[in-house]
């Protein structure tokens, strides 16, 4: 018998163990996985964005509808004391560009030593291999059976994570677990993942980073869901940060249409009036030397072959109806998102337990005393840049904390 049993070994789920474990109760951590922190591995490309700068009510917004519910987790555990406590188990951290925070080696390896180094200076005992596939209460205690043995505890954290990645660990088990034990789950979108396009043309430009494009979604009603950052064409797609998070926005549309046209401005926000004064100022120049000042000769060739303009010749010697379409194309490149991959790619969850059921000061469920959540599980998601990993950390500490 434990006085805690908590289910998932990400960011989550390890730190509720270590805040549950510092009241001197007795914890058990369970991972289907043979290793913890698999998906943790993974975040940022391995570099592990921990946190950001943001101030509280700032970052809050950042999650939309649901933001509000973050503000006792965070109270619990800030930004700052994050920084804190990597800085105590040994991980140095800064943030470069004012903004993210990373470990200084950015290598998310670095992280997850100190947490596991932590967890064993703990006493925590850890079992991995061991997936969980029922949870009942019965007399006050929970029976968490497995596919292995039978664990009882007075109290459980489900920390699971999402659907995302299910190589790493993410299978969604987590919300069978919380259904059977009387929670509503939201509809599950994946999110955080590049999108397929109908554009062939985007094949050509592979090669390429756009710094700053801006993608806005060309339907009524849905005008305002717009991002601004690095974007990559892929073969059949597009990726990059500022995809990752348009596909938080894109995804639950599909709902309601088969494709959705976006809107692509390629040029870092200019308008067409930017472009005229510099073509004016490069009389003697082809449209490909001219803009190679703002954009690749990968992409402006792509663009102009598909919508059969010449980018060989000057600009001036163009006539007024491809003058117009160029200036046009580059503002407002209009391109199809047609679908995605699903959950295999999808870095996070968008979607989770219904946040009606559960206590944000405590994160225990109002539908069943003593079980808690933490992390990606819960209906709650944001945007790159260190805000899901701090979300995790901090629902984690505040579940521990067993209120």
């Amino acid at each position: 018998m434990y006085d805690v049993i908590v289910v998932g070994s990400g960011a989550a789920g390890i730190m509720a163990s270590i805040t549950a474990k510092r009241t001197k109760k007795s914890v058990l951590l369970l991972e289907q996985l043979p290793n913890l922190a698999m998906k943790l591995k993974a975040t940022g490309g391995g570099r592990c964005n921990l946190t950001n700068t943001l101030q509280k009510n700032l970052f809050m917004e950042k999650f939309g509808k649901n933001g509000r519910f973050l503000n006792d987790a965070l109270n619990a555990f800030s930004s700052s004391d994050l920084v804190t406590f990597m800085k105590n188990i040994g991980v140095d951290t800064h943030a470069l560009d004012g903004f993210r925070i990373f470990p200084v080696g950015h290598n998310s390896q670095t992280i997850i030593d100190a947490l596991i180094h932590k967890l064993e200076k703990e006493n925590i005992e850890i079992q991995t291999n061991q997936k969980v596939i029922s949870v009942v209460k019965k007399n006050d205690i929970f029976e968490v059976q497995t596919e292995k043995t039978r664990f009882q505890a007075k109290a459980l954290i489900i920390a699971t994570g999402g659907k995302g990645y299910e190589k790493l660990g993410a299978t969604g088990e987590g919300y069978e677990i919380a259904k059977n034990l009387g929670h509503s789950i939201t509809k599950l979108y994946p999110a955080m993942m590049p999108l397929f396009v109908k554009e062939n043309w985007v094949a050509e430009c592979t090669a390429d980073t756009i710094g700053k494009a801006s993608l806005v979604v060309n339907l009524k009603k849905y005008h305002t869901k717009k991002a601004v950052g690095d974007l990559i064409f892929t073969k059949n797609g597009i990726r990059g940060p500022v995809v990752l998070d348009f596909a938080r926005e894109i995804t639950p549309l599909f709902d309601d249409f088969s494709e959705i046209p976006i809107i692509v401005n390629l040029i870092k926000e200019k308008d067409e009036n930017y472009l005229i004064e510099l073509f004016k100022k490069e009389t003697t120049k082809t449209v490909l030397d001219v803009l190679e000042e703002i954009l690749s000769k990968s992409i402006t060739k792509a663009l102009c072959e598909f919508y059969k303009i010449e980018w060989n010749l000057e600009y001036k010697k163009l006539n007024g109806a491809d003058k117009t379409k160029l200036l046009q194309i580059l503002t407002r490149t209009p391109l199809t998102i047609s679908g995605n991959e699903g959950f295999k790619l999808a870095m996070i969850t968008r979607g989770g337990i219904n946040l009606k059921e559960i206590n944000s000061n405590s994160m225990e469920s109002k539908v069943v005393s003593n079980l808690y959540f933490a992390g990606e599980i819960l209906d709650i998601d944001g945007p790159c840049g260190g805000y899901n990993l701090q979300w995790a950390f901090s629902s984690g500490y505040l579940s521990g904390c067993l209120k």
